[in-house]
């Protein structure tokens, strides 16, 4: 028994390692990074890139040395973890508010329930919903292109106010955070993912699929305002990189599917009934704290099971 080791997934039986598939996490967030530094500027977008990812890697490294585990920065998970919580902030935020959101998504999040494979929630996630908690004006502030703060397309839904094309949305020249502005480099990176089979399509297409069809049901069949709901806000940056975690989903695929029905609806209901404009963390983060449950609950007896 004392051979016996417990580690996260992938085991010895799988053709890729944990280093390898969070470098394929990285290569398919590089897309929509590099649209969000030519669409807001280098100026305004490396420093929070940077400070993210260096804070999300000394965290770790710093708690693994302190507490005397075995290193785990090389399994690039803190960069990942790091680079998502970037592009999840607006360039309205300070550096040092950057730095804080990775300590918290590596130190509270993430090692202190275990490290990879252990943590109950998304850090990136966690983090973000905790930035914008602490520092409401600095993180929920649209930013445009141009530099100047205004309004995001999601506060603009349903006041009557010039929306951006559809076109400027699915190419990212409107307000909002750093990564989840262009949908194209965001399905781009979706691709890639499917086909190095790191993700499968359930989770991504359900998510984004519920909050069309209700914001098309509830809209009186506009799929102009379905289609704007479905590109606006953090929604599809959330649906293809955060909400197919390994460690905070579901295994099961009928607990999957209920997972991401469930992400789509919270969302609709904050986005459509809350006072909040945008619901994808909260969303996501309700959902991670379900997993086991959903997980038990859609569990097949075996054959001859009680």
């Amino acid at each position: 028994m004392e051979q016996l080791m417990m580690s996260s997934g992938p085991h010895i039986h799988s053709k890729d390692n944990s280093r390898r598939i969070m470098l394929d996490v990285i290569l398919a967030l590089l897309p929509a990074a590099i649209a969000g530094v030519v669409i807001f500027g280098v100026k305004e977008t490396l420093p929070i890139l940077l400070t993210c990812v260096i804070a999300a890697v000394l965290s770790e490294f710093l708690f693994n040395l302190i507490t005397k585990k075995k290193q785990t920065v090389g399994d690039l998970s803190a960069v990942v973890t790091g680079l998502l919580l970037a592009l999840n902030l607006s360039t309205n935020v300070l550096w040092w508010q950057a730095a804080l959101g990775s300590v918290f998504a590596i130190v509270l999040v993430k090692c202190l329930f275990g490290g990879i494979g252990r943590n109950f929630a998304n850090p990136a996630i966690t983090a973000r919903i905790f930035l914008l908690m602490a520092f409401t004006s600095k993180v929920a502030g649209g930013v445009l292109p141009d530099g100047t703060t205004g309004a995001t397309p999601l506060d603009l839904i349903g006041t009557g106010a010039q929306l951006p094309t559809l076109l400027e949305m699915f190419l990212g020249q409107r307000g909002g955070a750093i990564g989840e502005t262009c949908i194209l480099a965001l399905l781009l990176g979706f691709a890639y993912l499917l086909i190095r089979k790191v993700i499968r399509w359930e989770i991504p297409v359900i998510f984004m699929g519920t909050v069309f069809v209700l914001s098309l049901l509830f809209s009186g069949f506009s799929f102009e305002t379905a289609l704007y709901e479905l590109l606006s806000g953090g929604l599809v940056l959330g649906a293809v990189f955060m909400a197919t975690d390994y460690t905070t989903t579901p295994i099961t695929l009928r607990a999957r599917m209920w997972f991401a029905l469930g992400c789509g609806l919270i969302t609709f209901v904050i986005r459509w009934f809350c006072a909040l404009p945008e619901g994808v963390s909260y969303s996501i983060l309700c959902m991670n704290i379900l997993s086991p449950w959903l997980e038990k609950w859609t569990r097949r007896k075996p054959l001859g099971g009680v």
